[in-house]
Parts: C-alpha cells; sequence; structure tokens
C-alpha cells in the first residue's frame, strides 16, 4: 500500500511540476507549486519523516510561496504575457525530463532504505535532535550564508520591481505636487 501512495504523491507532483513550467498565467502556475510543496511534504511522510514534512509546509507553501506571490504581483504581469516564450531549449528540456524518468525509474525498482542509518550492523533512525545539532554546529555558517543569500534576493526582488514612475511620483509628493 506504502508502494501505491508514492506512486500517487510522485505522479501528482510530477504533474504539478509540469504545470509549474507549462502554465501561462504566474498565479496558475505558484497554485501548482504549492501543490507539487504538499506532495513533497506527503513523500516525507511516507519515508518516515512528519518533522520533515511539517517544516516543508511552514516553510517552503507558507513562506517561499507567500514571497512567490509577492513578486508575482510587483511585475507588471500584462506585459510579460504579451511576450513570447522562448522554445529554443524545448529539447533540452526533454531531454532533462527524460534522464529523471529514467532515474525515478530506477529508483522505483531498487530495493533499499533509504531513511535508516546502519551503525554497527544495526539499522537506527535519525532523530530531531541530532538533525539540529548537526545543522546548527557542522553547518551554522552554511545556513546562515543561506538565509542572508535569500534576504538580498528579496531586497533585490523589491528594487528591481520599482519603476521610475513610483520614483517619479514620490518625488512629485515630497514636492508637494499634486500626482494624479
Amino acid at each position: 500500500m506504502e508502494r501505491e501512495f508514492f506512486l500517487l504523491f510522485s505522479t501528482v507532483a510530477t504533474g504539478s511540476g509540469f504545470l509549474v513550467v507549462l502554465a501561462k498565467n504566474p498565479i496558475h502556475s505558484a497554485l501548482a507549486l504549492v501543490t507539487c510543496f504538499v506532495q513533497i511534504a506527503a513523500l516525507f511522510i511516507l519515508l518516515g519523516s512528519p518533522f520533515l514534512a511539517v517544516i516543508q509546509i511552514f516553510v517552503y507553501v507558507g513562506a517561499i510561496m507567500v514571497l512567490f506571490l509577492f513578486v508575482i504581483m510587483m511585475l507588471d504581469v500584462r506585459k510579460e504575457a504579451r511576450s513570447r516564450f522562448l522554445t529554443k531549449g524545448a529539447p533540452l528540456g526533454f531531454l532533462v525530463i527524460l534522464v529523471l524518468a529514467a532515474e525515478m525509474f530506477f529508483l522505483l525498482t531498487r530495493n533499499a532504505v533509504f531513511s535508516t542509518n546502519i551503525v554497527d550492523g544495526v539499522p537506527t533512525t535519525p532523530s530531531i535532535k541530532e538533525l539540529g545539532l548537526t545543522l546548527f554546529s557542522e553547518y551554522l555558517l552554511p545556513f546562515e550564508v543561506a538565509s542572508v543569500i535569500l534576504l538580498v534576493a528579496l531586497i533585490g526582488a523589491v528594487v528591481l520591481a520599482k519603476t521610475e514612475e513610483d520614483d517619479t511620483a514620490t518625488k512629485d509628493e515630497l514636492a508637494g505636487g499634486v500626482v494624479k
């Protein structure tokens, strides 16, 4: 039964991933990405990692998708919708999809347990405490660097989304002029 749920969740995640790329409306792409993230959280539950599933929902569906939606709303969607998508990368994209499908088939046919570690011949399941200790001891610097990079990306997105009209309107308001 677990294998059937895995196939269901992975198929829906893959399909919604395709919709992220193929949807013409950016809001539809964002909703498909939310669906993909929820399916990945369900896969984490199947792997016996409910903590990672909750973190997946909170961080990606909650925080990152709100950031994406802010960026989508700040962009001029009508102008972007009028521009045509370049299809030069379609053959390369199709090749990447085939490679990923072959990898998924290989992983499905292999009989291996990914959620356990083997210590002294005895399988052990990693705990949240071990994850936290490893994250905040060995990987503290990369963790903090990633958070600074995300902050800089957010600030850059806001700066790039500002148009010259916003700048002139602000200058006119400061000068006491009436802006229409």
